[in-house]
């Protein structure tokens, strides 16, 4: 989110991030994408687990994930971090704010 961007889901998007082991899924792709077995043995983490956050992180727009057939032909899903900005001002704070009041959100 740049400050261009609508601040609508601020919330959301901080959520998503305010998680130790999130922040490190997002540092890992930050190096290069990987698919889900690679990154679960990189962080130690079981699949299911890792596709939790995944999506979390997904659905805040960080990451993006694409299903690809690998040398064996087995198909791998594989992660990228997506660009992204997030500004944390009393600006971006009030217009989020007023962004929930008009959707109506508590």
């Amino acid at each position: 989110m740049t400050a261009t961007q609508p601040p609508i889901g601020l919330a959301t998007r901080l959520t998503a991030i305010a998680s130790d082991q999130r922040m490190r899924i997002i540092a890992l792709l930050a190096e290069e994408r990987l698919h889900v077995s690679a990154l679960a043995r990189r962080i130690g983490m079981s699949r299911p687990l890792l596709y939790m956050h995944l999506a979390k992180l997904e659905e805040a727009g960080f990451v993006t994930g694409s299903l690809e057939l690998g040398a064996e032909g087995k198909a791998l899903k594989y992660f990228s971090l997506a660009p992204f900005e997030i500004v944390i001002d009393a600006e971006t704070i009030v217009a989020a704010v007023a962004a929930r009041d008009i959707e109506g959100e508590e």
